[in-house]
């Protein structure tokens, strides 16, 4: 059975808005007193949970309220949430870069965090003179750290200027030290925050390898992102924070289901596709009015592997316009490439303003693979090649999200399924 190597137990952090430290000096003389006493923090029963979309009532917020959990040896443990939801000062606190008001944390074993560009790096080093500092830190010895030395030169990408002053570098080359030096040094437990977004498509790729190849060799990760593609294929167990407090924990696949509907909550009553100001440099002649995808009858953007995807949409013609193309294209989240698409004459004949036309789009079952995919509708005449109306996802438009049946890792490979038939020849 594998032994606990994180146990975080009732931690909370308090901040006080628009204060350094803990306050003024009446307070800390207020808490010292309480505390020369043998009582209880006297600020720690006021203050408000750290919930973004209403106005607080307090000047002191929580950050985290009351987070409890355990990670085993070997664990590779996914943490989700919307921003403010508390994610990196949990890792801050894990970390040991701040300290909880309340609560425990035990460690068992090295930790090495990358959470900001250049955390943990001295601007005045060089890129060589802070691996050795890094190392040193982790509690490494320097011949230790000159055998995994070149390692970690070659995978950052930056032998130029490793003899050059970090402060010199570029937040890219920042970052891809910083991952290189925490993932090579063989700590117990590597945690990994958003911070991996800095980098191109090829280092946030070679990234994602060498987490799974860390896990692989039995070690503890943590990995916090908003690419719920990333978490789904690299972690099996998650924790999503919803206003600094655990909303869901266990499955990574329930947790980003979860995590998915928080956005379709927040996307009710906001203004409609037909209203937004954004129209994409389109003309606007035919617009989007409403769409939406279906599971059965069911408004939902989350679907498993084996059920039917239906999307619907409504369009209004503005202006008179000669005839009508559909297009519709699948975007992979990490590079935004197209991984698939199609496009279809909705109408030939010319359609005149106030006319409403109404459609429907099904997806096949265990057609697309698990993971996330961003959408891209678009309408045009497909004549003069001039687009009426564009929608993507910044607008309003939540990603569509596909989990898996069962466990079966197969699930995770590829992007979608191709149509095949299997015969035996006898």
């Amino acid at each position: 059975m594998s032994k606990v190597v994180l146990r975080v137990t009732n931690i909370s952090k308090q901040y006080r808005l628009g204060q350094l430290g803990t306050g003024t000096i009446s307070h800390d003389l207020n808490r010292w007193w309480h505390k020369a006493r043998g009582k209880e923090d006297p600020y720690l029963k006021i203050g408000d949970v750290n919930d973004r979309s209403a106005k607080g009532g307090s000047d002191y917020v929580w950050s985290l309220k009351d987070v409890t959990f355990d990670v085993k040896e070997g664990d590779v443990l996914g943490i989700i949430g919307k921003n403010g939801a508390g994610k990196s000062t949990l890792l801050k606190i894990l970390s040991q870069v701040t300290t909880a008001s309340t609560g425990s944390v035990k460690i068992r074993g090295r930790i090495a965090a990358l959470l900001e560009v250049g955390t943990g790096f001295h601007p005045e080093l060089t890129g060589r003179e802070n691996i050795y500092l890094n190392g040193a830190i982790l509690g490494m010895t320097k011949s230790e750290i000159k055998s995994k030395f070149d390692e970690i030169v070659e995978f950052s990408g930056v032998e130029k200027y490793i003899d050059t002053p970090v402060k010199r570098y570029s937040s890219g080359m920042m970052v891809r030290l910083g991952f290189a030096v925490a993932a090579h040094l063989e700590p117990e437990i590597l945690i990994v925050d958003e911070v991996l977004a800095v980098g191109d498509i090829e280092f946030q790729k070679k990234c994602m390898g060498k987490i799974k190849n860390v896990a692989g060799e039995g070690r503890t990760v943590l990995f916090v992102s908003h690419n719920m593609q990333a978490i789904s294929s690299i972690c099996k167990t998650g924790i999503l924070l919803k206003n600094g407090m655990i909303d869901e924990m266990g499955d990574i696949n329930t947790c980003v289901k979860k995590y998915n509907g928080l956005f379709s909550e927040s996307v009710i009553g906001e203004a409609s596709i037909k209203d937004r100001l954004n129209r994409a440099n389109s003309s606007g002649n035919i617009l989007f009015n409403n769409i939406q995808a279906y599971l059965g009858n069911k408004k939902t953007w989350d679907f498993r592997f084996d059920e039917d995807i239906t999307i619907k949409f409504d369009c209004e013609v503005r202006k008179e316009s000669e005839g009508a193309l559909f297009y519709m294209a699948l975007l992979e989240p990490l590079s935004t490439d197209v991984i698939s698409n199609f496009k279809v004459v909705l109408c030939e004949e010319t359609v005149s303003p106030g006319k409403k036309l109404s459609f429907k789009i099904t997806i096949p079952a265990r057609t697309l693979r698990v993971g996330q995919f961003l959408l891209y509708f678009a309408l045009g005449d497909g004549k003069n090649k001039v687009w009426y109306d564009i929608v993507d996802n910044n607008v309003n438009l939540p990603a569509l999200t596909i989990t898996a049946i069962d466990m079966d890792p197969h699930y995770n490979l590829g992007l979608f399924s191709i149509p095949y038939k299997l015969e035996l020849n006898k």
